[in-house]
């Protein structure tokens, strides 16, 4: 069997680790893309080919593989100094040991610092795995040391396969639909398929329609279908972390704090996906008045798209798509108090959808 086969596409990426294999040279590795598009699969798939045990590796319980990886937002001091101590033991089994660094875009400065120690000079049987969503934050010190091995978003129809996979269900429109709202990552197809998912979705989509439909329109009840949303999100987030941290030897308050930063990533992240569905949303009217309904991201909505084009809205979905595109960035750049803002937001979208 294909070393990679459980990681769709990305050919440059296995291509890379595939040299790697054969040369071994390379002591270092930097896996870097977008969150769900098959990062941390391959490397574990990567390990288990240097470690020869698929089965364990993947069970995490090879005693020559160890896994670092952050809790709440970020990555400290301690993880990595506890990686140097195990990083000068020699291999239990065979003749190499693998560490993998998984979300090493969450390093703080500290442990960035003390990581580079250990990529200067390490023993000669370790590698090191480092997986990442952003190259941004990693020092370049650090980036300098690897072999970066870049991943892509995924195709609509690599993410179209995994949801006849996973959600046969579903029809070919909705199929298509919740491909295109994932936008190449199978981590946001995994939560859409999830039928809480789907309601907030059906909401979001309401809330966007009732701009211009709703005579009675409310802007903060609209800002509210996405807070509540985005906190649906940091509720499932903040229970994983208190799972991940049973057993696990903290300070009270230092475990309370990294829940707290989970969720809290967890509801921004959500928050900034729903903004891009309601851009979609206005995007997906230009398009349809266009005569170009089979490009629409909401394939599964055509019928509820076409009758709202008929209301003959002009060129205002095309600067509402902007509007919700400036927030996106805002949103995505500064720390902003999300419910007026959001209000100030629908409050906007009505002005240009529903001029009075």
């Amino acid at each position: 069997m294909e070393p990679f086969a459980a990681v769709p596409e990305q050919v440059e990426a296995k291509r890379l680790l595939g040299s790697a294999v054969a040369d071994g040279k390379a002591h270092a590795y930097l896996l870097h893309g977008p969150a769900g598009v098959g990062k941390t699969t391959a490397a574990f798939s990567f390990a288990a080919v240097l470690l020869g045990d698929e089965r364990r590796v993947l069970a995490r319980s090879h005693p020559d593989l160890r896994v670092v990886e952050a809790l709440g937002e970020m990555i400290r001091i301690d993880a990595i100094r506890e990686l140097h101590h195990d990083l000068h033991m020699r291999p239990y089994e065979g003749e190499r040991r693998v560490y993998l660094l998984l979300d090493a875009h969450l390093l703080n400065d500290d442990a960035a610092d003390a990581l580079l120690k250990d990529l200067e000079e390490p023993p000669s049987y370790a590698t090191l795995v480092l997986v990442a969503d952003e190259l941004g934050p990693i020092p370049e010190t650090i980036r300098s040391r690897c072999q970066l091995v870049p991943f892509r978003r995924l195709s609509e129809g690599a993410v179209r396969a995994w949801l006849a996979g996973h959600a046969p269900s579903l029809s070919e429109a909705e199929g298509t639909a919740l491909a295109r709202v994932a936008a190449g990552r199978l981590d946001r197809a995994r939560r859409l398929v999830d039928p809480a998912a789907q309601e907030r979705r059906a909401a979001l989509i309401e809330a966007a329609r009732s701009v211009y439909l709703d005579a009675a329109f409310d802007p903060a009840g609209a800002a509210g279908v996405l807070l509540a949303a985005a906190a649906a999100r940091a509720a499932v987030a903040k229970e994983r972390e208190e799972a991940a941290l049973e057993g696990v030897d903290l300070p009270a308050r230092e475990a309370e704090q990294r829940v707290k930063r989970a969720a809290r990533g967890a509801e921004r992240e959500e928050l900034l996906a729903q903004l891009e569905e309601l851009a979609a949303w206005y995007r997906d009217l230009v398009v349809v008045s266009a005569g170009a309904g089979s490009a629409a991201v909401h394939a599964d909505r055509l019928d509820d798209l076409r009758a709202d084009c008929a209301l003959d809205l002009g060129r205002a979905p095309e600067r509402a798509a902007e509007l919700v595109r400036d927030a996106w960035r805002a949103a995505e750049e500064f720390n902003v108090s999300m419910g007026l803002w959001l209000e100030a937001l629908f409050v906007r979208l009505r002005r240009e959808l529903h001029p009075l």
